[in-house]
């Protein structure tokens, strides 16, 4: 018998992370499982979209619809994690500061190493 692990037997698959809000996620899943990804997605579609020589408008709102929901998805675990209500997210609409503010807050804070409103600690590294 292998123990291997597919994708849908991890305890957040890749589709859960990026899709449902719902759940805690640490700060290294937070860091490399969504703010890398997204950025590099970012930059694929970013090349993708120049190469079909689209303007640089319409590429601008492309990009940013389609990393839209999954940088708010991967946002909200990380404030669940803290304690706080997904809601927090909202904090990106406040010009630079905001990214600025979820940036340090969901990157660099440890989140509740207790269970809380939105579930248990992700483990290691919360």
């Amino acid at each position: 018998m292998s123990s291997t692990l597919t994708l849908l037997d991890e305890p957040m698959p890749p589709w859960r992370l990026w899709l449902d809000p719902r759940g805690r996620i640490d700060r290294r899943t937070f860091w490399l499982h969504g703010v890398l990804p997204l950025l590099g997605s970012a930059v694929l579609l970013r090349a993708l979209f120049d190469i079909a020589r689209l303007p640089q408008e319409q590429v601008d709102e492309w990009v940013s619809m389609l990393v839209t929901w999954p940088l708010l998805a991967i946002s909200a675990k990380r404030w669940h994690d803290r304690g706080r209500s997904g809601w927090w997210v909202l904090v990106l609409l406040i010009p630079v500061a905001g990214v600025l503010w979820l940036l340090a807050d969901n990157g660099f804070v440890r989140g509740d190493p207790q269970r809380n409103r939105y579930g248990e600690p992700p483990g290691p590294g919360a």
